[in-house]
């Protein structure tokens, strides 16, 4: 079944650039799925678009369906996008957590959708909310920061809550842009990790877009590589060899593959 399907998905913002061209996608309930591409490929137009935070094209052909539900078509945004957003989880490179408050308040800005607009202002969260919020915190390692401020955890730590709000909200599927562009290594290792441990502990569906390949082929069974706002390969993520990428993107596929990769077969390894 599909969770989400895409049909003749166009994007030409003012200046007259075609980030995204006709695309046509279908993402199964419960995949992980990488995305990657060089800079300028389209790839956070799409998952911008997927999240109803952009409208399309006004193409006749053109929709987007998440869980069973029209975030937009023909270039309109559904009308009742707040509460389709709620199943929808997004988690941003930039983390976007208040810095003066603590963690554990951050995280349960999750349950803001699901509350009464005066409560949610107010912050009135109930102890069953807190629990569920402290419970999130645990699964992504991160328990024993939440009465910190947020303004002063790591930014491996900062992601991870990011990823714990999410979790609060309820997400059906959950899309992560770009979520280790700025991390150190370990931390970008144990992010992906946090996301595949609920990928396949809640069945949740999951987009992460990416900069590098070697981390789509260690974690995500499937990559979508895009160039140009077209999808030029969809396929396992083991099948996008080094000599692959060179094919599809010449020599800008320098810049999707780390300088000290690890060879393919152990990457295969890891993923088997």
């Amino acid at each position: 079944m599909s969770n989400i399907q895409i049909a003749s998905l166009s994007k030409t913002f003012a200046n007259g650039t075609k980030a995204l061209n006709g695309l046509d996608l279908n993402i199964r309930s419960g995949e992980m799925v990488a995305l990657i591409g060089a800079s300028g490929s389209g790839k956070s137009t799409l998952v911008r678009h997927i999240a109803g935070l952009i409208g399309s094209d006004v193409n006749a052909g053109t929709s987007i369906n998440v869980d069973g539900r029209i975030v937009q078509a023909k270039g309109r945004i559904a009308a009742d996008i707040r509460n389709i957003r709620r199943n929808i989880g997004v988690v941003f490179q930039q983390f976007n957590l208040v810095g003066r408050l603590s963690v554990l308040t951050n995280v349960l800005t999750g349950k803001l959708g699901q509350m009464p607009l005066l409560a949610g202002a107010l912050g009135n969260f109930s102890l069953a909310d807190q629990q569920v919020a402290m419970q999130a915190l645990e699964r992504v390692g991160i328990a024993a920061t939440a009465r910190q401020r947020a303004s002063t955890l790591s930014g491996g730590q900062q992601q991870r809550a990011a990823i714990a709000r999410a979790l609060v909200q309820g997400a059906k599927v959950l899309i992560a842009d770009e979520p280790i562009a700025s991390l150190d290594p370990a931390s970008a290792r144990r992010v992906m990790e946090t996301l595949v441990g609920i990928n396949r502990e809640d069945g949740i569906t999951i987009i992460v877009s990416l900069h590098q390949v070697e981390y789509a082929r260690r974690f995500c069974p499937r990559t979508i590589a895009m160039q140009a706002g077209r999808i030029v390969f969809d396929g396992p993520s083991v099948a996008l060899t080094n000599e692959r990428l060179t094919e599809i993107y010449g020599s800008a596929s320098e810049e999707l593959v780390l300088p000290d990769a690890a060879d393919l077969n152990s990457l295969k390894a890891v993923a088997a």
